[in-house]
């Protein structure tokens, strides 16, 4: 395998670097260089569009509609729909390239699985309706898959959708609902025939966040954070006309959906990021730190980051030849959210005590704290979007043929 940019991508990488570093509004540059002491870390693009300060919000639409001049908010869209009809390559360097400097993407939480799921399932007027104001911002979706009682084993999902005339009327309740307090819509999976197999007599619904019935509560995590909530549905009303696909066969939109979830390539850049800045910040001296004792458990991790890398090239080379990464996404899912604890964790042993102080304005914490803060909220990492037990069960039985039970 070669490894390189042919001139062609090597020409585009440039183009992406130099558009970048001009059109990034310095609002993001600022908060890029001081993101070690951000008191919100969590705060993002989709955060300042809804709840941002006004230089915030201007900021966000700055960037938005420069991205979105050049198609690269939805870069695998057709052109027809606000896309640049990107390379599966070309997509990847994008991310690589936008991950590299820290810049926020665009769209939301959920745009480049919503959009893409549209795209293959959606009616035209669906397409129409939804596609261009996603990406200009003016909705902003949150999903609604997870339940109580329906988290990996999500088919045993219960919350109802019932058809009456022209509407199905949804009650019931999801939970880890993420985004759900920076959204003004929802897509989400709900129970339609209660009496049909678990994996059937699920419809996919999309449905607006504002309509009556529809209650958003925050669940705040034990990083104090929050980014994700649950949410109750109390006679909601939702035209049948926003379901996506065929009613009762939701079950496998909402797994086109997850395929694209998980096929995400920006992680390892961001995690070469944190190392980087972890070996920098220890060998600066600025911060007594054990990096004599911890040497070998960094080169461990900085093997880790690349085999990690490795892992994304390998699903971008599949789906650039028109492949679905199946387990292969689910190896890349599962090994990426535990290496990312794993770094957290050596970085805070690295500098000893002070690797424990939490308050990011802090003069002694290392880095603002972010090693420590980051291993405390990337436990999620492992449990959403599927959990590591979830997909180490798709490796052994699509993998590796192994039977089930």
């Amino acid at each position: 395998m070669d490894w390189n940019d042919t001139p062609e991508q090597a020409a585009f990488r440039e183009e992406v670097r130099q558009y970048v570093q001009s059109a990034l509004p310095q609002y993001y540059k600022d908060q890029i260089a001081n993101r070690h002491t951000q008191e919100n870390p969590e705060a993002g693009w989709q955060f300042d569009m809804m709840h941002g300060s006004d230089s915030a919000k201007a900021a966000a639409h700055q960037w938005m509609e420069a991205l979105n001049a050049r198609g690269w908010s939805a870069p695998s869209f057709p052109a027809s729909f606000g896309g640049a009809g990107l390379s599966t390559i070309e997509q990847f360097i994008l991310k690589q390239e936008l991950a590299r400097v820290d810049a926020p993407e665009v769209g939301g939480a959920h745009l480049m699985q919503i959009g893409p799921t549209l795209l293959v399932h959606g009616t035209e007027e669906q397409k129409q309706r939804f596609l261009p104001p996603t990406l200009a911002g003016e909705i902003l979706w949150a999903q609604g898959f997870s339940e109580p009682g329906a988290g990996s084993d999500l088919a045993s999902l219960q919350c109802r959708a019932v058809r009456d005339g022209d509407e199905y009327v949804i009650n019931g309740q999801k939970l880890w609902t993420s985004a759900g307090h920076m959204s003004n819509w929802i897509f989400g999976l709900f129970r339609t025939d209660p009496d049909a197999p678990k994996h059937r007599g699920i419809t996919f619904l999309m449905l607006d966040a504002r309509t009556p019935g529809v209650s958003v509560r925050p669940i705040i995590s034990m990083g104090w954070h929050h980014a994700t909530n649950e949410t109750f549905y109390e006679d909601v009303r939702v035209p049948a006309s926003q379901v996506v696909g065929e009613v009762n066969r939701g079950w496998y939109v909402g797994m086109t959906l997850l395929d694209f979830e998980r096929s995400g390539i920006a992680g390892a850049v961001q995690q070469q990021q944190l190392l980087h800045d972890l070996v920098s910040k220890a060998q600066s001296g600025t911060t007594p730190s054990r990096v004599g004792l911890m040497r070998g458990e960094i080169a461990e991790r900085a093997i880790e980051v690349e085999m990690n890398s490795n892992l994304s090239l390998r699903i971008a080379s599949m789906q650039s030849r028109g492949l679905i990464p199946n387990y292969e996404a689910s190896m890349g899912k599962a090994y990426s959210s535990e290496l990312t604890q794993r770094i957290s964790r050596t970085g805070t042993k690295t500098f000893g005590l002070y690797g424990g102080l939490w308050a990011g304005n802090e003069p002694y914490a290392p880095l603002g704290a972010s090693h420590t803060r980051t291993y405390v909220s990337s436990v999620v990492g492992t449990i959403a979007g599927g959990s590591s037990e979830i997909q180490r069960n798709i490796i052994a039985t699509r993998g590796l043929g192994l039977p089930r039970g």
